[in-house]
């Protein structure tokens, strides 16, 4: 069982910039598929990025540009470096890993093994 907790998150105005770590407490953690989600009330949970055993990273449209996601697999942690926030950015952020499958990519979709509890970044104009 991988357990992940994240820290992080909080209050920041339009324009300001935070950094997400996600700490998982398995020696593998390179070889796992890993990502950043998000959710704000009311809407529906969003895949922000990814990045696999490869580093081969993927950023969602509305943040492309703006946040990095990386992973140093020497400390097994996940970072989401976020830059340019937006009130529209509000939303709990949750990071998550789940097992690679050979010869299939990582992707947001399927059943995501493991979940932080999040962390909250709130975005004010």
């Amino acid at each position: 069982q991988v357990q992940l907790a994240e820290s992080g998150g909080g209050s920041v105005q339009a324009g300001g910039s935070l950094r997400l770590a996600c700490t998982a407490s398995t020696p593998t953690w390179s070889s796992y598929c890993k990502a950043w989600f998000r959710q704000a009330p009311g809407k529906e949970r969003e895949g922000v990025a990814l990045i696999d055993s490869d580093d081969y990273t993927n950023h969602a449209d509305s943040v492309k540009g703006r946040f990095t996601i990386s992973a140093d697999n020497n400390k097994n942690t996940l970072y989401l470096q976020m830059n340019s926030l937006q009130p529209e950015d509000t939303a709990m952020y949750y990071c998550a890993a789940k097992n690679e499958v050979p010869g299939r990519a990582c992707d947001y979709e399927g059943s995501w093994h493991y979940w932080g509890q999040g962390t909250q970044v709130t975005v004010s104009s």
